[in-house]
């Protein structure tokens, strides 16, 4: 499976899944010069569709989302994923199920 976090960070994936989609809305280009119907290049893609950038919001978010974890304090869980180094390996399998599962599990029903 694609890893999409770092696909969005990177923007290879998601910028080029917003530009195939806005060239399929836009359509072709007819070229001033030759009269041939050609693809529409990113830039002229751009300044068709004014909306901000999706990588650019992804980031932004994160970003943002990022320093309200920081400001929260060292007690918090959030906090703790966030700056933590995880020590030792997982085990091997299923994941055992928890307390707090079990009760989703009962409520589900």
């Amino acid at each position: 499976m694609r890893n999409l976090v770092a696909d969005i960070e990177g923007g290879t994936w998601a910028e080029g899944f917003e530009n195939r989609v806005l060239r399929s809305v836009f359509g072709p280009k007819r070229d001033e010069v030759t009269g041939e119907w050609r693809k529409i290049h990113n830039e002229e893609l751009s300044d068709l569709y004014s909306l901000p950038n999706i990588v650019r919001m992804v980031k932004s978010r994160r970003m943002r989302w990022a320093g309200h974890v920081v400001r929260m304090g060292q007690g918090r869980g959030v906090y703790r994923v966030l700056v933590g180094k995880p020590e030792g390996k997982r085990p091997l399998g299923r994941p055992r199920r928890r307390w707090e599962d079990n009760i989703k599990w009962i409520f589900r029903k």
